[in-house]
């Protein structure tokens, strides 16, 4: 009877992204993965085969982390958009510092630059747009967001601005993050609240 695995596969992509948020792509090693995991680098291998292949499987892995993600909070809130600005707020974990930007954009990198990491930034991207999308449709038909408003093209908007309001953090660094993504986010919203919203 075979033994079993000290650490699920759902463990060792955990253990992954753990790492990845304190070293950058040239510091991120088998062996730092498989002490964060309480594995052997051996074992990884034997698992994985190479880190690249390791990573692809944690980036295929995320095609639908963050729409599941959005999903889950609209499940905690009674607002759309409470969970839009819920999820701005999470999204800017990946600013927790000047610092831990700047690694989570050397991978974003390596997403942008490598065919076979970029397909699946593409499809997590969709997912996520797709999920926003039905966040403002539920606020179109809540009452919250103004008939007018077209959820698809919003939902654009929004992607871009919290993307560029990353960046723009990091030049600035005029308090926290989240504080500030969650300004851009309602500067966004502003010219699409009801009234009764507005007031």
């Amino acid at each position: 009877m075979p033994r079993p695995r000290k650490a699920s596969d759902e463990d060792v992509f955990a253990a992954t992204a753990r790492a990845m948020m304190r070293l950058g792509p040239g510091e991120l090693t088998l062996a730092e993965i498989a002490s964060e995991a309480g594995l052997t680098a051996g074992a990884l291998v034997q698992r994985f085969g190479s880190k690249r292949e390791l990573l692809l499987r944690l980036s295929a892995g995320a095609v639908e982390g963050n729409a599941a993600f959005i999903r889950g909070l609209r499940a905690k809130h009674r607002s759309p958009l409470a969970v839009l600005r819920a999820y701005a707020e999470c999204l800017a974990d990946l600013a927790a510092s000047p610092a831990a930007l700047a690694r989570n954009l050397a991978y974003l990198q390596i997403d942008l630059t490598d065919p076979d990491f970029r397909k699946h930034l593409l499809a997590q991207a969709k997912a996520t747009r797709m999920a926003m999308a039905e966040l403002l449709v539920d606020a179109v038909a809540e009452g919250e967001v103004t008939r007018d408003a077209d959820p698809r093209e919003l939902a654009r908007v929004i992607e871009t601005t919290l993307s560029g309001s990353l960046l723009t953090w990091a030049i600035y660094r005029d308090g926290a993050a989240a504080r500030w993504l969650r300004d851009d986010l309602d500067a966004v919203l502003a010219p699409y609240l009801s009234k009764r919203r507005r007031r």
